[in-house]
C-alpha cells in the first residue's frame, strides 16, 4: 500500500462526488489533458473514462509513478519530473486542459511560474486546480477585503478565475488539517499588455509591503510624486493597498514600464 509523503505535501483525493465534479467541469472527451500530482491515480481513472485524445501526468514520486504505470500501463504518458521544472510551452504544441491537486507546500509557486511564462499565445485551454482554502480565497480575493492582494492581483492579470466548490478534510486520505477549494482559470481575451511581469511584482511588493498603510509613500517611490499619474488614473493617494481595484494595477504597472523605457 503507498502511503502519502508529508515532504511532497501528499493528500490523496477520494470522494467520488468531488471526483465526478472536478472531471465534469470542462470537456474532456479528444481532448489533449496534463494532470499534476495525480497521486495514486482516483482522478485519472475519472479523466481516463471520459476518453481524452492524449493523457499526460507530471508525477515527482518514484513510487508512485510504479504505482501509476502499473494500474494504468499504456493509457498515459508518465513524466517522473518536478513540475516546476517542466516547460509546458515546449512540451505541447496544440492547446492542454490541466487538472492538479497541487501539493499545498508548492501550490502558489507552480500557478506564479504558469502566469509569469504565459505569452499571448496560450498553452492551456483550462486549468482545473486544488488549493488550500486560504490560498483559493487570496486568488479570487475582491478588493477591499483582508485576503485582496499580490496574489490576486497575478492571478488575475491574463486569466479568468472561478470558484467551482470547497473540498472538506474528509474527502482525502490522509485528511488534511484544513479545507481545499477547486478553482478554474480560463484565458482572457482581453489583458492589459504589460511587457514584463517583473513590473507588475515591482509595483505590487512596494504598495502592499505595508498594506495598512496608505499608498501616497509607495507611489512616491514608484513614480517621484507625478500626481500627473495620480490624476490619469484617478487615484486617490489617501486610499490603502487593498482599496485600489485590480485594473488600477495593470495599469500602474504600464506607466510604471513608459517611465522606465
Amino acid at each position: 500500500m503507498i502511503k502519502a509523503k508529508k515532504s511532497l505535501g501528499q493528500n490523496f483525493l477520494n470522494d467520488k462526488n468531488i471526483l465526478e465534479k472536478i472531471v465534469n467541469t470542462v470537456s474532456i472527451t479528444d481532448k489533449i489533458i496534463m494532470e499534476v500530482g495525480p497521486g495514486t491515480g482516483n482522478l485519472t481513472a475519472y479523466i481516463l473514462n471520459k476518453k481524452p485524445k492524449k493523457f499526460y501526468v507530471i508525477e515527482k514520486d518514484s513510487d508512485l509513478v510504479k504505482e501509476l504505470s502499473s494500474k494504468f500501463k499504456d493509457k498515459l504518458f508518465i513524466i517522473n519530473e518536478d513540475i516546476l521544472k517542466i516547460d509546458e510551452i515546449k512540451m505541447f504544441d496544440q492547446k492542454v486542459i490541466v487538472f492538479g491537486n497541487l501539493p499545498y507546500n508548492i501550490s502558489t509557486e507552480i500557478l506564479k511560474k504558469w502566469i509569469k511564462d504565459l505569452k499571448d499565445n496560450f498553452w492551456f485551454e483550462n486549468l482545473v486546480l486544488m488549493f488550500q482554502k486560504e490560498v483559493a480565497d487570496r486568488i479570487i480575493a475582491k478588493p477591499n477585503t483582508s485576503e485582496y492582494g499580490r496574489l490576486t492581483i497575478l492571478s488575475n492579470w491574463k486569466l479568468n478565475v472561478k470558484k467551482i466548490c470547497d473540498v472538506k478534510p474528509s474527502a482525502f486520505f490522509p485528511k488534511p488539517k484544513i479545507q481545499s477549494s477547486i478553482l478554474i482559470f480560463s484565458p482572457k481575451n482581453d489583458y492589459y499588455k504589460i511587457k514584463d511581469v517583473k513590473n507588475l511584482e515591482t509595483i505590487t511588493r512596494i504598495f502592499f509591503n505595508q498594506r495598512r498603510k496608505m499608498i501616497k509613500k509607495p507611489f512616491n517611490q514608484l513614480f517621484n510624486g507625478d500626481e500627473r499619474i495620480l490624476n490619469k488614473l484617478k487615484i486617490d493617494s489617501n486610499l490603502r493597498p487593498q482599496n485600489i481595484d485590480l485594473d488600477i494595477y495593470y495599469k500602474l504597472a504600464c506607466e510604471y514600464e513608459s517611465l522606465s523605457s
